[in-house]
């Protein structure tokens, strides 16, 4: 981190220009906190913050490529001292709790980011959680449905499928060849495809339509 006296160095990363546009007023408004860097997609996010000289990342839940949640999974493992916030749309207790997992110290909405999203930069500064409200109640619901049925309180709610075939699934559902992907992920096509006819029997799907309707409905990808 840097020296307390210096502004915190911010990489926003949303596909969408007027959002990044106006969440950069939100935060350079600010003298504590500066963006210095901007992504499109949640590959260039990683990208742009393993090159350095990043305090705080903030990612979009929904982008190409990569999704914000799969970047913040890619960036504590690699960059542990990095501080990452979600900022999002979806107002979705799923999301959230994959927020967590992935190593977010906040989940910020954009229909408040006006009146929070500098609170939680703030906060995850000084290496502090930021629950908007709504996710309290989500937590003690969790929690309690947690011990009711005897299981692991200390857990969180488990993906259906692994990291790796929800990094898969997305791109097919985006419709890159299983050569496209493999390049991407650096990997052979032969393994791709091994990893897709897995994710059609686990979900019993039957072809790239069904996936894309999954990816959707899981908030890898904006319908």
């Amino acid at each position: 981190m840097t020296d307390e006296s210096a502004p915190t160095r911010v990489l926003l990363a949303d596909d969408h220009t007027l959002v990044r546009r106006g969440v950069r007023l939100i935060l350079d408004g600010e003298p504590d906190l500066t963006v210095v860097a901007e992504a499109g997609d949640g590959a260039e996010a990683v990208e742009r913050a393993r090159a350095g000289d990043i305090d705080l990342a903030v990612l979009d839940v929904a982008m190409p490529r990569m999704t914000g949640l799969q970047a913040a999974r890619e960036l504590s493992r690699r960059l542990p001292g990095l501080r990452i916030l979600i900022l999002t749309m979806y107002d979705n207790e799923q999301y959230f709790f994959e927020a967590l997992k992935a190593g977010a110290g906040g989940y910020v909405l954009k229909s408040v980011a006006d009146r929070d999203l500098v609170e939680a930069c703030r906060a995850a500064v000084r290496d502090e959680p930021f629950i908007y409200p709504g996710a309290e109640r989500a937590l003690v619901r969790s929690y309690l449905e947690r011990l009711h049925r005897g299981g692991d309180v200390d857990g969180l709610p488990d993906r259906p499928i692994t990291e790796r075939e929800e990094e898969i699934l997305k791109l097919v559902a985006e419709g890159h060849t299983s050569k496209e992907i493999g390049t991407l992920l650096f990997i052979s096509a032969k393994t791709v495809e091994r990893h897709r006819a897995n994710l059609l029997q686990k979900l019993g799907m039957r072809d790239r339509l069904e996936l894309t309707r999954y990816a959707i409905r899981a908030g890898l990808m904006d319908p």
